[in-house]
C-alpha cells in the first residue's frame, strides 16, 4: 500500500491519500480524540502524540497537528497508523456511526433560497474545498446572512476568512440576491 500526502492551505493540516475509498458517502469530522469513538481509523490516528483533529472525505484523510509539533516527527507514525488500519480489515467507521451529508436542515419561509444556497455549495464550493482536504456545510440562513460550518483543513485555516468572504460570499451574492453576508460558525 502506498499512501500519498499533500499539503493543504492550512499549514497545521496534511492530506493523506490511501489510494482507496475512505468513506462511500458524506464526510466525518473528529475535532478531538474524544469524538473518535465511532471510527477505528480515527482512534488509531489520534493515538499518535501531537494529532489534534481528523477528517474523512471520500478518498482522503486530513490530519491536523498541535501547535509546536513538527510534521517530520509525526508524519511517519500517521502513515503507519493508516497503513495498519487498512491491513487490519477493520471498517473505517463503526456500523452504528452516522456519516454526515453535511448540511443542516432548514424549515421556514426561506426554503427556496436555502435550497439554492445548498445547490451552489454542493456544485461549486464543496468539490473545490475537498481538493484542499476539507468541507464547508450549510448551517443556517437568517435575514440575508448565511452561516457555514468549516471542517477538516478548512477549520482554523489562516486563509479561511478570505475563502469565505472573497470566494463563497461573492459567489452566493452573485447568484442569490437575498444573500448579504456569509459567516463561519463553530459547531
Amino acid at each position: 500500500m502506498f499512501i500519498q500526502t499533500e499539503s493543504t492551505p492550512n499549514p497545521a493540516t496534511l492530506k493523506f491519500l490511501p489510494g482507496q475509498t475512505v468513506l462511500d458517502a458524506g464526510t466525518a469530522d473528529f475535532p478531538s480524540a474524544e469524538t473518535a469513538d465511532k471510527s477505528p481509523l480515527a482512534t488509531r490516528i489520534f493515538a499518535v502524540t501531537g494529532v489534534e483533529g481528523v477528517f474523512f472525505g471520500n478518498d482522503f484523510v486530513t490530519v491536523t497537528k498541535a501547535e509546536g509539533v513538527e510534521w517530520d516527527h509525526i508524519k511517519p507514525a500517521i502513515l503507519g497508523a493508516v497503513m495498519e488500519h487498512y491491513q487490519s480489515g477493520q471498517p473505517v467507521m463503526a456500523s452504528d456511526a452516522e456519516q454526515s451529508s453535511g448540511h443542516a436542515e432548514h424549515t421556514g419561509e426561506d426554503g427556496e433560497i436555502v435550497d439554492q444556497i445548498k445547490e451552489l455549495l454542493d456544485s461549486r464550493v464543496r468539490p473545490a474545498v475537498a481538493q484542499d482536504g476539507g468541507d464547508i456545510t450549510f448551517h443556517g440562513f437568517d435575514r440575508g446572512v448565511v452561516y457555514l460550518h468549516m471542517q477538516g483543513a478548512c477549520a482554523n485555516c489562516p486563509s479561511s476568512t478570505l475563502t469565505l468572504k472573497m470566494g463563497i460570499e461573492n459567489l452566493l451574492r452573485h447568484y442569490i440576491p437575498e444573500v448579504i453576508e456569509v459567516r463561519p460558525v463553530a459547531v
